[in-house]
């Protein structure tokens, strides 16, 4: 019997899918497994208790894995990508019959979403990145620079904003619920405290700020909605730039726009972002296909491994 293991490393959660040739064995989630958010030994415990829930589950050991893929941020780079097939190789040693793929996020991502085809694919979770193909095989990307400088319409970059909307409102006199929630959340009582805790370092987990926005704007929070669509704007912003940058290859046939998915906890929690993220598309490229439904990479992460 074949096993494949698939498994979608992000920066807050870690989700692990085993199956054989036709059905889903088990399934899994532990913490984040991105190396460069936190860590080699953070990532070594995701990964290794992901792995033993769905190998007890469906009650094999690891060495009897045929495939895996894991798709992580960062794992464009080499030190990186060494890095998790190094902790990979801890529970499934070299000389096994495993056989061991790691690519980015970006990768397992568009393949759930559009298998080999062409397509784009808009991330929005505790990072972002878009990433597209063409039908020739081309490949774009916009963002995903990394959560200090780059990251727009991400978890961390809604939660880093949301401070800063805070502090603008407090200097032009506005009210807004997020000043109360984030007082609360991070236990703090006066703007100094929340500067100085913004301004940490190490920085603050900004991501966990994101529900609180959500919050607020469910409860008509103007400030809030306005940085949730501000989150859209941004995302739909690298996706045109992808989308242009394809368009702009040679052998690109003209008119041919690629369809569009999303995928992450931005997209998934918030109606507002998607809404806004589809209409901005709308307006830069008419009739273009934008997938309603978030993409699950995870399942792009499997379809990789049964495929090696």
């Amino acid at each position: 019997m074949a096993y494949y293991l698939g498994i979608d490393g992000g920066g807050t959660k870690t989700r692990c899918v085993l199956a054989d040739e036709t059905t889903v064995l088990a399934t899994a989630m532990t913490g984040g497994c991105s190396v460069i958010r936190h860590g080699e030994q953070q990532a070594r415990e995701a990964l290794h208790a992901g792995i033993r829930q769905v190998c007890a589950t469906a009650k094999i050991s690891p060495d009897q894995i045929s495939a895996i893929c894991v798709g992580v941020t960062g794992a464009a780079r080499p030190e990186i990508a060494a890095k998790i097939r190094g902790i990979l190789t801890e529970l499934i040693p070299e000389g096994t019959r495993a056989r061991i793929e790691v690519v980015g996020d970006n990768v397992i991502a568009l393949e759930a979403a559009f298998g080999s085809g062409p397509g784009v694919i808009a991330i929005a979770g505790t990072g972002s990145i878009v990433y597209g193909r063409d039908a020739a095989g081309h490949t774009a990307r916009a963002g995903g620079w990394g959560f200090a400088i780059s990251d727009e319409g991400s978890g961390h970059w809604i939660g880093r904003r949301a401070i800063s909307v805070i502090l603008n409102s407090e200097d032009q006199g506005l009210q807004t619920a997020l000043t109360d929630m984030v007082f609360q959340a991070w236990k703090l009582s006066t703007i100094d405290e929340l500067v100085q805790q913004a301004n940490s370092t190490p920085p603050p987990d900004f991501p966990r700020l994101f529900p609180l926005v959500l919050r607020a704007a469910d409860e008509g929070d103007a400030i809030a909605c306005e940085l949730l669509s501000e989150a859209g704007t941004k995302l739909a912003e690298l996706t045109c730039i992808v989308v242009r940058r394809l368009a702009s290859h040679p052998t690109h046939a003209p008119g041919a726009t690629p369809p569009i998915a999303m995928t992450g906890s931005v997209f998934r929690q918030s109606l507002v972002v998607r809404q806004v993220f589809y209409h901005t598309l709308q307006k830069s490229f008419p009739g273009v296909e934008v997938h309603q439904d978030p993409t699950d990479p995870v399942e792009g992460a499997l379809a990789r491994a049964k495929r090696r």
